[in-house]
């Protein structure tokens, strides 16, 4: 998904879940912890490059999306175009990993209300992103 599709559908779950796992919070607070959500539902995929750099050997991919905004923010599907469909895959397992060890460490920190919400809006992201990968299959 493009990193729009990933804001909207970070902000829809981001708000009935702080609502739900931080019901005492002040709207401050809720804005803050929606705001967070959203962010971290586009950022998370920060973790592709990271992925490509491993299947390429380099990091043309990352300097592709960063000499031309226009591929990062807009074409984003170019980004990755030169790389097969064994990406998606693997991926969607870096996701899995970051979303775990992200909720692990939050729980060990003693903030296990935060690492709920976490959860909850990095399965959103990844259920998405699995939804997508159906249309190229």
């Amino acid at each position: 998904m493009k990193s729009a599709e990933h804001a909207v559908v970070g902000a829809a779950v981001s708000v009935p879940a702080a609502l739900v796992v931080f019901p005492d919070a002040g709207t401050a607070v809720l804005a803050g912890v929606v705001l967070g959500g959203v962010l971290l539902s586009v950022f998370v995929d920060l973790d592709h490059f990271v992925v490509a750099r491993g299947v390429t050997g380099d990091w043309h991919n990352l300097a592709r999306a960063v000499r031309n905004p226009r591929v990062g923010l807009v074409e984003q599907e170019k980004v990755f175009a030169d790389i097969d469909g064994g990406l998606r895959r693997r991926r969607l397992f870096s996701h899995h990993l970051v979303g775990g060890v992200l909720t692990l460490s939050l729980v060990l920190a003693g903030v296990g209300r935060l690492a709920v919400f976490v959860a909850v809006v990095l399965y959103a992201h990844v259920c998405c992103d699995y939804l997508r990968d159906l249309d190229y299959a």
